[in-house]
């Protein structure tokens, strides 16, 4: 039970975290995923609740991602402003525009729940359903979970079997080689962005079309656990997979212990922040110790 809600917990982290890569590996530290989960998990509510579609609701989301994301990249990459910054600005934005919204469109500023739309189906595979841990992880899942599994090995095929790929990775430390033979690192990181766009509105949607309502501040911290998956994961694909479904595991234990130990609720929902604090050090830890 723990494995398969791990693994559906792990989903819009590995999607976010495979955006967040994009940017990385550009030579740019792309903090707004928090943002870009937040404002795809909000347009896919509204779309969905309008059309009565999942599949509009989607594409709603990896729009708005998109054009959150296209408007970080021109002011950073345009506008020479501090990336730090104007991802701040961009998270902090997705955090005001939705409540507004949400209070125009729906009259509340609270939890706005999805009517007259299916339920994402799950997906059995007979074959391996009834095997102990293997069937948890690889069985009863909604599209979205092999969505993103499909979707990292993708990820892997087009960022080291392909010339954009390679271009890609040159752009952290090695800008001077493209620009050598005519190429713009900045079209490459423009690129980058919309990248993670595209990711965190899939990662967003999942968030409100598999709940079945859009909570204010529903991605919680899940934009900020991509980036430490993504170093814990050694900026690696594979790596995002590990890191992923430990983080997964952690949170997914936090929701089991609540009814298993007699401890104050608000310690066992801490466990997964403490956890990435402690990987955050370790990871900082490491980084610093390998680089001397």
């Amino acid at each position: 039970m723990i494995l398969r809600s791990a693994v559906n917990i792990m989903t819009p982290l590995l999607l976010a975290a495979m955006g967040g890569l994009f940017t990385e590996l550009s030579g740019m530290l792309n903090i707004a995923l928090e943002g870009l989960l937040l404002t795809g998990a909000f347009a896919a509510i509204v779309a969905a609740h309008f059309t009565g579609s999942l599949a509009i609701g989607v594409a709603a989301a990896i729009l708005c991602s998109m054009a959150l994301a296209c408007l970080l990249a021109l002011v950073t990459l345009k506008l020479r402003s501090n990336g730090f910054i104007a991802g701040l600005a961009a998270n902090l934005l997705a955090a005001g525009i939705t409540v507004i919204l949400s209070f125009h469109l729906f009259g509340t500023r609270g939890v706005v729940v999805l009517n007259d739309v299916p339920a994402l189906a799950l997906i059995n595979i007979p074959a391996i359903a009834g095997i102990p841990v293997i069937g948890d992880i690889l069985s009863g899942h909604t599209v979205y979970v092999y969505a993103a599994w499909l979707l990292l090995i993708l990820v892997w095929v087009i960022l080291y079997m392909t010339p954009f790929g390679f271009r890609l990775r040159s752009c952290d430390g090695h800008s001077e080689a493209l620009i050598s033979l005519g190429l713009r690192p900045d079209t490459y990181r423009f690129t980058a962005f919309l990248v993670s766009g595209f990711c965190c509105g899939i990662g967003g949607s999942f968030l409100t079309l598999n709940l079945g309502a859009f909570v204010p501040n529903i991605s919680a911290g899940k934009g900020w656990i991509a980036l430490v998956v993504i170093f814990m994961g050694n900026r690696k694909p594979g790596g995002l997979l590990i890191a992923a479904l430990i983080f997964g595991l952690a949170e997914a234990f936090s929701n089991y212990a609540q009814g298993i130990f007699n401890v104050p609720a608000d310690f066992i929902l801490a466990i997964p922040n403490v956890f990435t604090l402690l990987v955050m050090i370790g990871v900082s830890v490491y980084s610093r110790r390998k680089a001397s």
